[in-house]
């Protein structure tokens, strides 16, 4: 595919800038013809970026970008491939996209650095204690008087990280130069690919059973729902914390918010089922608690990544390479 048609759909242009800064653009277009529109779900027929379809070999697409559907790719007669400049597909990419030969990337690299980022800040916060020291430390105004729960500090501290997924693999790279052990959940990697990743391949049970910190990469799958729930929950350590930047549906709310009301467990919660959380929720106050407003993927200037890894794709493909994260039709049934 030598000088491809390039065509931007999503949401909201004004992504735009956010993802692409001017160096980005000006590489995109040295690769490819880029039209001037953006493609939104509510195109209509009279906008000029809907006729830019008809000539778009790629569509380099973004949150809330348009269903594709057979209805659409009748409209896109010389669609090749699609770019997309987030992480999951399967909100918009249907079975007849592939069916037709379209070939389809995705940012989910990119995007899986900043949530490895946030869960491997937390994991130390959490072996220091940081964030009850610092609620004791505001509500005594004193240095005496509050004594952390055991084990306190990062060296010889054990991590369990349940999902050798893309961010499950990157927050093992980011543990790697610290002093903890590793373990890993994982039932589609065997004993010899956990230590390449640096970790210990383990059962469910045994992870929770020997962790200080648990942290949850899994994808949200009928067979992953509320996988952490009662009886896991139990199985884990006093004092052990559990990191969610995944999808809430896998664990068990009601069960952990029981075990965190009462001192039991700590738990650091990017995502929630339900999401938000009802105003009156008791995790919102529970000491051992942190909720953050589902901030660990990319945001600000982070989302410069997502589209540098576009750009990156359309260079290949206008070059007669493979693409380098291409996503297959027999791999939705096991990534999110």
């Amino acid at each position: 595919m030598t000088r491809p048609r390039v065509l931007f759909a999503l949401r909201d242009p004004a992504l735009l800038p956010d993802l692409f800064d001017d160096a980005t653009l000006a590489r995109l277009r040295a690769a490819a013809d880029v039209a001037d529109g953006v493609l939104t779900p509510e195109a209509t027929q009279d906008d000029p970026a809907h006729g830019d379809l008809a000539t778009a070999d790629v569509l380099v697409t973004g949150w809330g970008a348009p269903y594709l559907d057979e209805a659409f790719l009748r409209r896109a007669p010389r669609l090749r491939a699609v770019v997309h400049t987030a992480g999951t597909v399967k909100s918009f990419v249907t079975p007849a996209v592939w069916e037709r030969g379209v070939r389809v990337s995705t940012a989910a690299e990119a995007n899986a650095r900043p949530v490895a980022e946030y869960t491997l800040a937390m994991v130390l916060l959490a072996g220091k204690r940081v964030l009850e020291s610092a609620a004791a430390y505001g509500r005594d105004r004193t240095l005496r008087g509050w004594s952390p729960p055991a084990p306190l500090g990062n060296n010889g501290l054990t991590v369990g990280v349940i999902g050798a997924s893309r961010i499950g693999r990157q927050v093992l790279g980011l543990l790697a130069p610290f002093d903890v052990d590793a373990l890993l959940h994982d039932p589609w990697v065997d004993a010899a690919a956990a230590r390449a990743l640096g970790s210990t391949a383990v059962g469910l049970d045994e992870l929770l059973t020997r962790s200080d910190v648990v942290t949850v990469h899994a994808p949200a799958l009928p067979e992953t729902y509320r996988m952490l729930g009662a009886r896991e929950l139990a199985r884990m350590r006093d004092a052990t914390t559990l990191v969610n930047t995944a999808r809430g549906q896998l664990v068990d709310t009601e069960a952990l918010t029981r075990e965190v009301v009462a001192g039991r467990l700590r738990a650091v919660l990017d995502v929630t089922d339900p999401e938000p959380l009802p105003p009156d929720h008791p995790l919102f106050g529970a000491p051992g608690a942190l909720l953050t407003p589902h901030v660990a993927g990319s945001l600000g200037n982070e989302l410069r990544r997502l589209g540098a890894s576009a750009v990156a794709e359309v260079e290949r493909l206008a070059a007669g390479q493979d693409l380098l994260h291409e996503v297959l039709p027999d791999q939705l049934a096991t990534t999110a």
